[in-house]
């Protein structure tokens, strides 16, 4: 499918886009950026929360990018998918726990952590809510400020998708991981 609405280009680029790229990469920003910024005052508040979700999460990195996995998934989003595979590798998840993404909380394999952190972004799509028996799970292991991350970082990456998924945000690249696929 082409992009409804294409990245913006180097050379079309207002300076106020350019500057608000310059901290992703600049000409090179990934498309995600250079889409985004076509609405810059949005784009400029955006940028920071997205930032503290991905790179100063109280979350650890494996426990985030499993989140982000299954959200990415479960909203068919093939371009978080295609960026987040590398990223969920490089944070510990081994390829076979990234196939149990697919497969969903009650596959064995799974430790009650993470089976539970997967569980919570079904519950989380399909009811808005954590479940009370999720919640007890989770709230054996994290405190309130990572609890509260959770479904804010869930439902952050579930704006995306949408968002991503509207526009016909491309992958960058060919051969990056199709959705589902490590």
């Amino acid at each position: 499918m082409a992009p409804r609405i294409d990245p913006v280009a180097p050379s079309e680029q207002s300076d106020e886009q350019r500057e608000l790229l310059a901290a992703v990469g600049g000409d090179d920003a990934l498309n995600i950026f250079a889409t985004l910024v076509r609405h810059p005052g949005l784009y400029r508040r955006w940028l920071p929360f997205g930032g503290k979700l991905l790179q100063g999460s109280r979350l650890g990195e494996r426990d985030r990018e499993l989140i982000i996995l299954r959200v990415a998934l479960r909203c068919r989003a093939r371009y978080e998918w295609a960026q987040h595979v590398p990223m969920a590798q490089a944070a510990g998840l081994s390829d076979d726990e990234i196939g149990r993404v697919v497969a969903g909380p009650d596959e064995p394999g799974w430790s009650a952590a993470d089976a539970a952190l997967v569980r919570a972004v079904d519950e989380l799509i399909d009811d808005h809510r954590i479940s009370d028996q999720t919640w007890a799970s989770l709230s054996s292991r994290y405190d309130d400020r990572q609890l509260i991350e959770v479904p804010m970082l869930a439902g952050h990456y579930a704006l995306l998708a949408g968002a991503l998924n509207s526009f016909g945000v491309e992958v960058e690249h060919p051969g990056q991981p199709e959705l589902g696929e490590v």
